[in-house]
């Protein structure tokens, strides 16, 4: 009896994901990481939502085990699943503009949970809103790195799946 979980086209896509999360231990130039590209990867191509949740979360904590963990874990997983939910609205719609679009909203979902969250929870910054501003102000100059990395790794991620699939059909969907 076949699985109907495990599946070839389920391999492919966790595989990209796994290879992304582990992109992360090659050094890099700070902020041009995979990290919002295999969310919004994960979550226009995993299907379901628990599915689409655990794949990338899981390949990102894996990660994290190499690299260690620190106090923003949380507001970084948050925003990762956010961008996860983001990529589950692209489901039938993975076309270059909304690969486009998506890149961006989730480099400026990322963005705002965890500098917000930095803000909340760091003694950096005073607890007002001028606080929050500047604390968004301070990160812009890392956020470019960041966008720029979401971009280049969701055309690496979505072209190479695209490209699988015209080689190999059967991970099309029916």
């Amino acid at each position: 009896m076949k699985s109907k979980i495990i599946t070839p086209r389920l391999l492919v896509i966790s595989g990209i994901i796994l290879f992304a999360a582990l992109m992360r231990l090659v050094p890099h130039y700070p902020n041009f990481t995979p990290v919002a590209a295999i969310a919004l990867f994960g979550g226009a191509y995993l299907g379901r939502k628990p599915l689409a949740l655990m794949v990338p979360l899981v390949a990102l904590f894996i990660s994290d085990l190499f690299l260690g963990f620190h106090n923003m874990m949380i507001p970084v997983y948050i925003g990762f699943a956010l961008v996860v939910l983001l990529g589950t609205l692209m489901k039938n719609r993975v076309r270059v503009p909304y690969i486009i679009g998506g890149s961006l909203a989730g480099s400026l979902i990322f963005f705002l949970v965890t500098n917000f969250a930095v803000w909340a929870f760091t003694p950096y910054y005073q607890p007002n809103l001028q606080g929050l501003l500047t604390s968004y102000t301070m990160a812009i100059p890392f956020f470019h790195a960041s966008l720029l990395g979401d971009l280049f790794y969701n055309s690496l991620f979505f072209g190479s799946f695209y490209l699988i699939k015209q080689y190999y059909p059967s991970l099309k969907l029916a």
